[in-house]
């Protein structure tokens, strides 16, 4: 028995999410299928972040172990074939039968993006959320930087989260203008659920002059969710890197080696 680690691409505008569920397609049930057809048995997949309906990823990470005499290196070759055009198997590593995508990761970095401008495009439409007020960028950005280090962000969650501690590590967070989009880069050692979304919604009221930047501030002092904006649609969010210790040598060992 060995265990693969592989790189997924997907467009999540078809499914419930990462996860399987009883309501919807999901990404990981379109892996395992893959997966056994490639095979011949069923095989679980265990993947880096749970993304939410509607999230891309441009690197999403998971793991599987299997008896399968294919090298690793080959498994985005064969699955491919097995996957729809939305979803795009990129690299696969032979990792320790102890490593675990999850647990394991030490870093995460998401993008999100507006589109802006007063007409939504139906060319980014599925990458991007529709922005037709102007913005204050450079008011974002600092507003975004006050993310920055090991806060206890509760207030930053969605109701019925699961989690041993709302405490987080934030290494970068920023916005700025990368034509056609505005994009927001948040990275850091774990994020809850929803919490990269209600990120963007404030911040985008913070832009339109809504919200008085103080506000993140004063939800990381009172755990206050009512402080914050509205948690902003999932089209506009993708998981862009998943980082491990760099000894593992799993490409890409940064998000600049995603070509992002």
């Amino acid at each position: 028995m060995k265990r693969v680690l592989i790189n997924i691409s997907y467009s999540g505008k078809r499914f419930v999410g990462w996860q399987r569920q009883t309501n919807g397609l999901s990404v990981q049930e379109m892996i395992e299928t893959a997966l056994e057809k490639a095979s011949g048995t069923f095989i679980r997949v265990t993947g880096a972040s749970r993304t939410d309906s509607g999230v891309n990823a441009l690197c999403q990470r998971a793991h599987f172990d299997t008896d399968s005499a294919i090298p690793p290196d080959r498994y985005p070759y064969v699955l491919n074939r097995y996957l729809p055009d939305d979803i795009r198997v990129t690299r696969g590593f032979s990792v320790a039968p102890c490593f675990h995508a999850r647990f394991d990761a030490k870093e995460k970095l998401y993008t999100y993006r507006w589109y802006p401008g007063p007409h939504a495009s139906a060319l980014y439409s599925a990458i991007s959320t529709h922005a037709p007020v102007p913005m204050d960028i450079d008011l974002m950005n600092r507003s975004a930087a006050l993310l920055c280090g090991e806060h206890d962000f509760r207030a930053f969650a969605a109701s019925g989260f699961q989690a041993k501690t709302t405490v987080r590590t934030i290494t970068q967070a920023g916005v700025c203008r990368q034509r056609p989009f505005i994009c927001l880069t948040i990275r850091g050692n774990g994020f809850l659920y929803n919490m990269v979304r209600i990120i963007a919604g404030t911040l985008v009221y913070i832009g339109q002059h809504k919200l008085d930047p103080a506000c993140l501030s004063d939800a990381l002092r009172n755990g206050d969710r009512l402080l914050l904006g509205p948690t902003a649609p999932p089209e506009g969010l993708e998981l862009t890197w998943v980082g491990y210790s760099p000894e593992l040598n799993l490409f890409p060992l940064s998000p600049d080696e995603n070509g992002v």
